[in-house]
């Protein structure tokens, strides 16, 4: 009888995972995109949230090139925008912040559509 038991529970367990990893339904994620500039220069700098979990004194949110793992440098706003074009993410929305003492501050969020069973694995990684 246990026999019979384990068998059932480990046919089910494993029908479920085996479905958790052929699931095709599309999960709509979103990243900001924080462009401040500098004072005193025309250079910017561009700081991106995709909304992972963050160090407890800010950690490094610029993005970093996948394949040397240095700095990713952009020229522009634009060049940043034209960036994450290219890497599949869509404009949502964008608006500028300004404090009176200091330069603006333009967000910008994106949108892109993940396969839900690419995010599962990739969060348990």
């Amino acid at each position: 009888m246990k026999f019979i038991l384990l068998f059932l529970f480990l046919t089910l367990y494993s029908t479920s995972a085996i479905k958790a990893q052929s699931d095709t339904t599309k999960v709509e994620q979103y990243c900001e995109l924080v462009a401040q500039g500098r004072l005193l220069s025309n250079k910017v700098t561009i700081d991106v949230n995709f909304g992972e979990e963050r160090k407890f004194f800010g950690g490094d949110t610029r993005l970093k090139d996948e394949v040397t793992g240095r700095l990713k440098k952009f020229n522009s706003v634009t060049d940043a925008l034209n960036y994450l074009g290219l890497q599949g993410w869509t404009l949502v929305n964008a608006f500028p912040l300004s404090e009176s003492s200091g330069p603006k501050v333009y967000h910008f969020y994106f949108k892109k559509l993940f396969n839900k069973a690419d995010l599962i694995k990739a969060n348990a990684d």
